[in-house]
C-alpha cells in the first residue's frame, strides 16, 4: 500500500477577488480541519495569495501560485519570480497547466528552469503534463508525456525528482466535464511513474502523480482509489468550498 499522502489541490485560476476568497478560505477550513494524512492546497491569482497565506496560517491548508517566471528578476512585465513567492510564505506553484501552454505560449524550455527555480527557493513544485483530444486519438499520448516530463524534469538532480507533484490533465478534459476513465487516468499516471523510475526507482516510489480535469465531488473517489493517483487538481470544483471539502474527504 502506498505511504504517499495524498495531494488535493484547488485552481481558482481568474476567479475570486480577495474578498471572495476571506469568504472562501472562512468556509473551508472547518471542514478540512480534520483531514488526516491529506495535503490540501489552494491556488488563487496573485493578487489574494497574501491574504490567503495570512487567514490559512497555522491550518492544514497550503497556498500555491498558479505561475511565475523562471528568472529572479528582469523587465518582463506582469511576472512575478520564484523569490517573490517566498517571500509571501505561498507553499508551492502550478507550472506548465495547458491554458498558460496554450494561451501564453509557455514552453518545456522554459518549464526545466521553473521547476528549478522553484525548488531553489523552497517551493513545492506541481508540474502539469497531457495531451489534446487530437493526441490521443492518434495513440500519441504515451509520446507527449514523455517529451514533456522529460523536458520539464530535464534539469532536476534525480534525488529530487519526488519533490515535484506531476498533474496529469488531458487537455480535453479540463473545463468540458469530460473525465478520463479510471483505466485511462490509470494508465497514464503508471506510466509517468515509470518514466520517473526511469531515473530512479525510490524517487518514482515517493513522487505524487495526481490527476485532474473535470474533477468533482461525484467523480473524486473512483479517481483516488486508483493506485497510481496521489490527488487531484481541481478546477471548477475548487470554487465551492463544500463541493472542494467533499473532494478532500475523498482521499482520506
Amino acid at each position: 500500500m502506498s505511504t504517499r499522502a495524498p495531494l488535493i489541490a484547488g485552481n481558482w485560476k481568474m476567479h475570486k477577488t480577495i474578498a471572495e476568497a476571506e469568504s472562501f478560505i472562512q468556509a473551508l477550513l472547518p471542514r478540512v480541519s480534520a483531514a488526516d494524512g491529506v495535503d490540501v492546497a489552494i491556488c488563487p491569482p496573485f493578487t489574494a495569495l497574501a491574504a490567503m497565506v495570512d487567514s490559512a496560517r497555522g491550518s492544514r491548508v497550503q497556498v500555491y501560485a498558479q505561475n511565475m517566471h523562471q528568472l529572479q528578476d528582469g523587465a518582463f512585465t506582469g511576472e512575478v519570480s520564484a523569490a517573490m513567492l517566498a517571500e509571501l510564505d505561498v507553499d508551492g506553484v502550478i507550472l506548465g497547466h495547458s491554458e498558460r501552454r496554450e494561451l501564453y505560449g509557455e514552453s518545456d524550455r522554459a518549464l526545466a528552469l521553473k521547476v528549478t527555480a522553484a525548488l531553489a527557493a523552497g517551493l513545492h513544485p506541481i508540474l502539469c503534463v497531457g495531451e489534446s483530444e487530437s493526441e490521443r486519438e492518434r495513440g500519441d499520448t504515451e509520446r507527449k508525456l514523455r517529451h514533456q516530463i522529460q523536458e520539464g524534469l530535464g534539469k532536476v538532480p534525480a534525488e529530487q525528482l519526488a519533490e515535484v507533484a506531476i498533474a496529469y490533465e488531458p487537455i480535453w478534459a479540463i473545463g468540458t466535464g469530460a473525465v478520463a476513465s479510471p483505466e485511462q487516468a490509470q494508465d497514464a499516471a503508471a506510466f509517468i511513474r515509470a518514466l520517473l523510475a526511469g531515473r530512479s526507482a525510490e524517487q518514482a516510489e515517493r513522487a505524487r502523480v495526481i490527476y485532474g480535469g473535470s474533477v468533482n465531488a461525484g467523480n473524486a473517489a473512483e479517481l483516488l482509489a486508483l493506485p497510481d493517483v496521489d490527488g487531484a487538481l481541481v478546477g471548477g470544483a475548487s470554487l465551492d468550498p463544500v463541493q472542494f471539502a467533499a473532494i478532500v474527504a475523498a482521499a482520506q
